[in-house]
Order: structure tokens, then C-alpha cells, then sequence
């Protein structure tokens, strides 16, 4: 072991404090929630609390991804909770599936992110879009956590914009030729599998699975970040890849197929962001009870009540809505708009509440001893990937008029 390494994990031990998250439910939603979807919440917290919380703040302060991490989620459950339990899922419901990713981001949008691009991005289109054969050879691995996956969609010039994608390949007869390259990709540096969407020579998109060790495909990792610190970012660059037949997915082609995967992921990200805020909210308000400022709690005055009580509101107002669009999402009714809207308020939501929270902690609320700057900083990334903010105003004013603004 290295100097450094030890240097850094002494540092780690020695800052790790006990997690004593309570989760607020004013408008007591777990009398809504089954059993099992309570348990499930309960174990995922534990988890966290154990495997997460201890160690994230030196994780993002390092730029760390935590590799063995990936084997854990597998072994906990967190990848691919809704996929049948025949493929290595949990076969769960989708209201247990955003308990789960709200539990994660609690801890870290990093560790969320790494989870739900592996369950939403990767096995739901190989498990919806695949065949039979390409089920089985992936999906035990990814939900175990043997192999990590990424999903490519974005590229350096097309954004909010994925159909002017220039990713492309070619059928050579036995095989196809891939060029191209993808950008801001969770997971890349260390997947195992990709995948990735690219334009026939028709123009038709259609996804592909992409094996680490095909010759010219290469996943750079992006350095620089001042978010998602604790999560693994890179590019996918395809250089005259060969891609077998076998591994493009027959099930759906068109743009619809890579949108049905974010609509998934977004759905995560609803609930994810829900977490972020909890977590600033229960540190605001303890933060609150223990600061004495003129001889009493700071949370005796009158302007840090309002400040509570405001992120108090807005928790329990997400959580109405993200409960309604779970049970939307069991009975096949919910639509890409409710999504959207569900995105949209949790990020924005949770950016607002993690600000408050570093005023109500003062100048103490800048260090890592506490957990808002790391969330603030992560959930401006949140904000921006699966749809941007704006974007997502778009989607809800086309389904409002009729009228697209973004085309």
C-alpha cells in the first residue's frame, strides 16, 4: 500500500462520523407503503449509512471512485431492482425502485448515478429491446455487479438535440463497423459494457452493445470535475470498432428507444433528488437545535423557522408527487410530460433547500463536515444530465399546447 493511500484513508477514518439521518414524512406517506417496500427502504438506508456516508466526503474530496462499491450495489440489490428475477433483478415495483435511488442519493448523487445508469440505462433496454440470448449473457453480470455498464446517447455537439447525433456505423456483412464518440458519460472509465446508440446507414438509430476490448473503442476519463466528484466520468470513442451482429439490439429502433431508457432514468432521478434534500434538510434542522447564537438555538428564531418550514413543504409536496407517479408507473399510465414534471420539481426543489440549508449552517456549511456543498455541487449536474431543466419545461408546454418549442 501506497503512502499516499494510507495518508488518505487515516484522513478518512479519522473525519468518518455517525450517520443519524431521520427521514421527515409529515404527511405520513409510509402509511401508503407496503411492508416490503418499507424494508427495502430500510435496508438500503443501512446501507448507506454504512457503506456510503462514512467515506463520501473524503471520496468527492479526493475525485474518488470507489470501485468496490460496484460489487456491493450488486449484492445489495441496487441494480436493476425492477428487472425480473429470472435475468438477476429484484423483480421489484417501481415505488420500491424509487425508494431505492432516493436512499442512494441521500448519501450521493455519485453513488446514485452509478446505480441507476447500471439498472435504467443498461439492463432496461437490453432487457426491453433485447433478445432472449443477449438477457441472459448480460443482465446476471450487470445485476450482480460483475460487470459495470454505461450508456451512450450524448455527444460533444448534440445534447439536448440526440437525433443530429453523427455516431454511426456500417453493415460489413458479418459484422458492424462503428465510428463515433459519445460524451459525459457516467461509468465509462470502468464499464465493462456499453450501450450505445448510432445511426445506420439509413439514418435509423438503433442501440448496440459494445464490449470492453473490441479493438478502437476506448472510454477517456474526464477529469476536472467539480461535481459528481465521487462518480466516474469519460467518453466513448469507437474507431472503426467491430461490433458482432448479435450484439445490436433487435427489440425497438428509432429515437423513442434511447428516450423510453431516460424516461426510466428520470423517474430515478425524481426520487434520487428527493434524498439530496432530506439529507440538507436533516442537517439544517439539527444544525438548528445545537447552534447557540445570543444565548439560544438558532432555530428559535423566527427567519431559520421560515426556512425549515419552506423545506419541510416542498419535501413533502415531491414526495406526494413522486409517490402518485410510482403508482402511475406499476399500472403502465405514466407518461414522458408526468416524468418530466416529477424531474424537474425534485432537482429544482432539492438545488433550492441544499442553499438554505448552507445559510442556516453558516460559514460551518461550507466545509465537508457537513453535507450541502457536495449536494449542491452534485445536483447542478443533476439538474443539467437525462433532460435539462428547460428542456423539461419544454416537454411539459409541448403536452400543455400542443405546440413543440424545442424542434
Amino acid at each position: 500500500m501506497s503512502v499516499t493511500t494510507s495518508s488518505a484513508e487515516t484522513k478518512a477514518k479519522k473525519s468518518m462520523k455517525q450517520d443519524l439521518f431521520e427521514h421527515p414524512d409529515f404527511y405520513l406517506l409510509d402509511d401508503l407503503l407496503t411492508e416490503e417496500q418499507k424494508l427495502i427502504r430500510s435496508s438500503i438506508r443501512d446501507f448507506v449509512k454504512k457503506e456510503i456516508s462514512p467515506y463520501i466526503e473524503d471520496w468527492a474530496e479526493r475525485a474518488h471512485f470507489p470501485y468496490e462499491i460496484v460489487k456491493k450495489f450488486g449484492d445489495i440489490g441496487a441494480f436493476g431492482p425492477t428487472i425480473p428475477t429470472e435475468y438477476g433483478g429484484g423483480g421489484l415495483d417501481y415505488i420500491s425502485y424509487g425508494l431505492i435511488m432516493q436512499e442512494i442519493e441521500r448519501g450521493d448523487s455519485g453513488m446514485r448515478s452509478t446505480a441507476s445508469v447500471q439498472g435504467s440505462l443498461v439492463m432496461y433496454p437490453i432487457y426491453k429491446f433485447g433478445n432472449e440470448e443477449q438477457r441472459k449473457k448480460y443482465l446476471p453480470k450487470l445485476a450482480s455487479g460483475e460487470w459495470l455498464g454505461c450508456f451512450g446517447l450524448t455527444e460533444p455537439d448534440h445534447g439536448s438535440n440526440p437525433s443530429g447525433m453523427v455516431t454511426n456505423f456500417k453493415d460489413m456483412g458479418d459484422h458492424y463497423l462503428l465510428n463515433g464518440a459519445k460524451m459525459w458519460i457516467s461509468n465509462s472509465p470502468r464499464a465493462d459494457v456499453a450501450v450505445v446508440w448510432a445511426k445506420n446507414e439509413a439514418g435509423r438509430i438503433h442501440g448496440l452493445v459494445v464490449e470492453r476490448g473490441m479493438e478502437g473503442f476506448s472510454t477517456p476519463e474526464t477529469h476536472g470535475k467539480w461535481s459528481l466528484r465521487a462518480s466516474t466520468t469519460g467518453e466513448l470513442v469507437f474507431n472503426n470498432v467491430k461490433v458482432p451482429k448479435e450484439n445490436l439490439l433487435p427489440g425497438k429502433n428509432g429515437l423513442g428507444a434511447p428516450m423510453m431508457c431516460l424516461d426510466s432514468a428520470r423517474y430515478g432521478i425524481a426520487w434520487g433528488a428527493i434524498g439530496a434534500a432530506m439529507d440538507c434538510y436533516d442537517s439544517a434542522r439539527r444544525y438548528s437545535l445545537e447552534r447557540i447564537q445570543f444565548g439560544k438555538p438558532i432555530g428559535s428564531f423566527q427567519l431559520v423557522q421560515k426556512k425549515l418550514s419552506e423545506m419541510l413543504t416542498e419535501i413533502t409536496k415531491a414526495q406526494l408527487l413522486n409517490w402518485r407517479l410510482g403508482v402511475l408507473m406499476n399500472e403502465g399510465k405514466a407518461t414522458t410530460p408526468q416524468i418530466s414534471m416529477a424531474k424537474r420539481n425534485g432537482v429544482e426543489m432539492a438545488l433550492k433547500i441544499a442553499r438554505e440549508a448552507r445559510q442556516i449552517h453558516g460559514g460551518m456549511g461550507i466545509t465537508g463536515e457537513y453535507p450541502m456543498m457536495r449536494h449542491m455541487m452534485n445536483l447542478e449536474s443533476v439538474v443539467t444530465y437525462e433532460g435539462t431543466h428547460d428542456i423539461h419545461l419544454l416537454i411539459l408546454g409541448h403536452q400543455i399546447t400542443g405546440i413543440p418549442a424545442f424542434t
